[in-house]
């Protein structure tokens, strides 16, 4: 199965600008030593179909960590609302059994699954398993499909089945002894349709049961207690299409409110990512209107996102990279028309079905998302594998912020809570939020704190270049390379030489040192 979901310690930060910016290292990927997959006997499955292209199995989960710790007290000037959200997410966090904001080391990362539109039947005989199930067919990624969960276990998958036909895929539960499961995958084989796919579920971590049930043509054998991304993951590999194909991780940037310069954090980051970190990687401006995307990258394209958006059934390989700019190498460009000569009316469908054929060209999609609320921003925030909201730490951010994340939080139960990114800290003369109460406030650690530099981003901006371009140095410019570590789950290169090794042979180190 895939790596696990990037853990994201709710460490204490110091939100002193001294310090330039506030740094979450969470983006590091856990090391993980895979199972070596049992070797498939020749011996042909009697009923049940078999998954294709790949050797299923199913070994112990991780349990989860511990949910985010309880907030603290209320703060001036927004104490009221403070006190409103730690009340609101008290209840909240207990709520969410097996599973917290994160996945634990070893457990599954099924960002890039596809569950086609399926009927998926699931006998639980464990409380936890019932509930793992519940949560996974609420997860995005199962929109499509329809889950039907039931007690009982097989003898009531037998009885159910006896009398109507099977669905596609079957998942049950047997806590029996070994010999006594395999009594019950015989008979449960009997009353089932060529094709079904079964995945059981069972208590027993031995390797020669799972050959066994391999050898019976189950399709998948997992471990109990299951947690609802390990349970996504494993029906995505059975129904994953070789053919298909690849599907890069697409992150989504915006703004709490206008002028956060929420497209300013996801150009720059874009640009380090492909840049510092060598990640091919594609920008897409969805601000139709106002769109300042190729103005950054002192572009003008004649075609780019407003023509996919028209013709998304047509879309395919040749003609996306006909839209596309090429900024860089690695750095891709589905730029908006920023024009108001059109009443940009587009279904919520067309925005998906164009997000996910441009993720198949590149391993990062950095979705630029404008300031507005309708079903397709909806829709793209809940569908984003990774959620950045950039702020400004005043009131109507925290405001916006806040009801952003809830509603991401509510859409997504099974993913992390979104990045919060607090930019323009301490503009000179204006009362801000501090960053620790900021977050406080959200119930999500700052990922970053970017300091207010205005003579380094306008002077950027009015330009058409990158900060990282213009000035390599400056405090923001190490906060874009040190944000696009955190959304690609990447490390910078450590240059080889004696300059690394004047460095400490690391570029990361230097992150650390006061400005």
């Amino acid at each position: 199965m895939n790596a696990a979901a990037f853990p994201r310690p709710e460490d204490a930060f110091d939100a002193d600008l001294d310090d330039a910016f506030d740094l979450d290292m969470s983006y590091a990927r856990p090391g993980e030593a895979a199972p070596a997959p049992a070797a498939r006997p020749s011996h042909e499955p009697l009923q049940f179909t078999a998954p294709i292209g790949s050797e299923p199995g199913g070994f112990p989960s991780t349990p989860a960590p511990a949910a985010f710790p309880s907030e603290p007290e209320s703060f001036n000037p927004v104490g009221e609302l403070v006190a409103g959200a730690s009340a609101a997410l008290a209840p909240i966090e207990p709520a969410l059994p097996e599973v917290a904001s994160t996945t634990g080391y070893g457990q599954p990362d099924p960002s890039g699954v596809s569950i086609p539109r399926i009927a998926i039947h699931v006998f639980a005989e464990r409380q936890d398993t019932l509930a793992a199930a519940d949560r996974a067919g609420k997860d995005r990624r199962m929109s499509r499909a329809t889950t039907h969960i039931r007690v009982g276990g097989i003898p009531a998958a037998i009885e159910t089945y006896a009398n109507e036909p099977t669905p596609p895929l079957i998942i049950v539960e047997c806590l029996k002894d070994p010999h006594s499961l395999l009594a019950e995958i015989d008979a449960l084989a009997e009353v089932c349709d060529a094709g079904t796919k079964v995945v059981v579920i069972g208590a027993t971590n031995d390797i020669l049961l799972f050959r066994e049930l391999m050898r019976r043509g189950v399709s998948e054998y997992l471990v109990a207690p299951l947690q609802p991304l390990q349970l996504i993951a494993a029906i995505g590999g059975l129904f994953s299409d070789p053919a298909q194909p690849f599907v890069g991780r697409s992150i989504a940037f915006v703004g709490a409110r206008g002028g956060t310069g929420a497209s300013s954090v996801a150009h720059n980051t874009a640009y380090a990512m492909s840049e510092r970190i060598g990640a091919n990687t594609v920008i897409v401006d969805y601000d139709l209107p106002f769109g300042t995307a190729g103005l950054d990258f002192n572009q003008d394209p004649l075609n780019g996102v407003a023509d996919a958006l028209s013709q998304p059934d047509r879309l395919d390989a040749t003609l996306l990279d006909r839209m596309m700019v090429r900024c860089t190498d690695k750095l891709s460009l589905f730029a908006a028309p920023a024009t108001l000569d059109t009443d940009w009316d587009i279904s919520v469908e067309a925005f998906e079905e164009v997000t996910t054929r441009i993720r198949s060209t590149a391993p990062f999609v950095v979705l630029d998302l404008p300031h507005i609320w309708s079903g397709w921003m909806r829709r793209s925030l809940i569908s984003a594998d990774e959620v950045v909201v950039v702020a400004t730490p005043d009131l109507a951010s925290l405001r916006n912020a806040k009801n952003m994340i809830d509603l991401v939080r509510q859409g997504r139960p099974n993913d992390a809570p979104p990045r919060l990114v607090l930019n323009q800290v301490g503009v000179p003369g204006r009362p801000e939020i501090p960053a620790k109460d900021f977050g406080a406030a959200l119930g999500v650690h700052p990922s970053l704190v970017i300091p207010f530099e205005p003579k380094v981003f306008g002077t950027a901006a009015n330009n058409g270049q990158m900060v990282l371009d213009l000035n390599d140095k400056s405090k923001s410019a190490a906060a874009f390379q040190t944000l696009a570590q955190i959304v690609s789950c990447r490390e910078l290169p450590v240059v080889a030489g004696p300059k690394a090794k004047a460095k400490g042979g690391s570029l990361f180190g230097n992150l650390f040192k006061k400005g």
